[in-house]
């Protein structure tokens, strides 16, 4: 019963039933882990949407940006923007239950016997596992709450750069989110530089990628993640696995078999 981790899908549904052939999924008996950002940008949101939500089997999902933004406009707190490719979703007769369904979805999800960890984007370097795992706690409570709206009004920004246990209210909440969900490049004290999103190689020298910034506390996971398509799926460090290769923007869709670490990948079809 292998698990297979898959990379940013964002509704590019063809390359992902083409990468589920590839290696043969048995929802009954496999297991997926899906890095965030199911929908948006791509052609094919709902049913992307639809099909993960229907799997039999306990598969295991992360938030991304994308998928929080889809529910931010579904809340009526964000009037979306003219790029958005979701709109299938927001007209369906099942609108209803594919959001709540995806309401209830963490930041983090980590396996203690497989040994790995998944985020959409990034960690801040002083989170531990624990730490993170409570930190999602508070942003999955607060999505499934009355305050939900509250939180997807006040949810867009790129304040506050750094992650401190004394920040509160929406600044700590909105903090939480852009580590989780939108962080790539760090300055070496671990403040968000939520501006680059280009090569590892072409960083600039007062950046780094968050997971190779120094004695950060979350260094001993095995971590997987998506949202840096132009990583190309290479981090170059120690317990890294980036799956996000691109397809929504031309490239691939990757998957990760956690069991033994071997990829598999598909073009993306348009």
């Amino acid at each position: 019963m292998p698990n297979y981790a898959i990379g940013d899908i964002q509704g590019c549904f063809d390359s992902l039933k083409d990468l589920l052939k590839k290696f043969n999924f048995d929802e009954s008996k496999d297991t997926l882990w899906l890095t965030g950002d199911l929908v948006n940008r791509g052609p094919k949101s709902l049913e992307t949407l639809r099909f993960i939500k229907n799997l039999k089997g306990n598969h295991r999902i992360v938030l991304g940006n994308h998928d929080l933004h889809l529910l931010s406009v579904a809340s009526n707190a964000h009037p979306g923007f003219k790029e958005d490719t979701f709109q299938d979703i927001l007209k369906a007769p099942d609108r209803d239950e594919l959001i709540a369904w995806l309401s209830n979805q963490p930041l983090i999800q980590h396996d203690k016997n497989l040994g790995f960890t998944m985020i959409h984007a990034s960690l801040a370097p002083d989170w531990d596992l624990d730490i993170a795992l409570q930190l999602s706690k508070e942003i999955e409570d607060v999505i499934q709450s009355d305050n939900a709206f509250l939180f997807f009004e006040k949810m867009y920004g790129d304040t506050p750069i750094k992650w401190t246990d004394e920040l509160t209210g929406f600044n700590r909440l909105r903090c939480i989110t852009n580590y989780f969900t939108r962080g790539r490049a760090v300055t070496f004290d671990g403040s968000l530089s939520l501006k680059y999103a280009g090569k590892k190689n072409d960083i600039p020298d007062n950046l780094t990628p968050w997971f190779k910034l120094p004695n950060r506390k979350n260094a001993d996971l095995k971590i997987i993640f998506g949202h840096w398509a132009a990583l190309g799926g290479v981090t170059d460090t120690p317990n890294t696995y980036a799956l996000d290769t691109g397809c929504v923007w031309g490239y691939k869709l990757t998957a990760m078999r956690l069991e033994d670490e071997v990829r598999f990948s598909v073009d993306s079809v348009k």
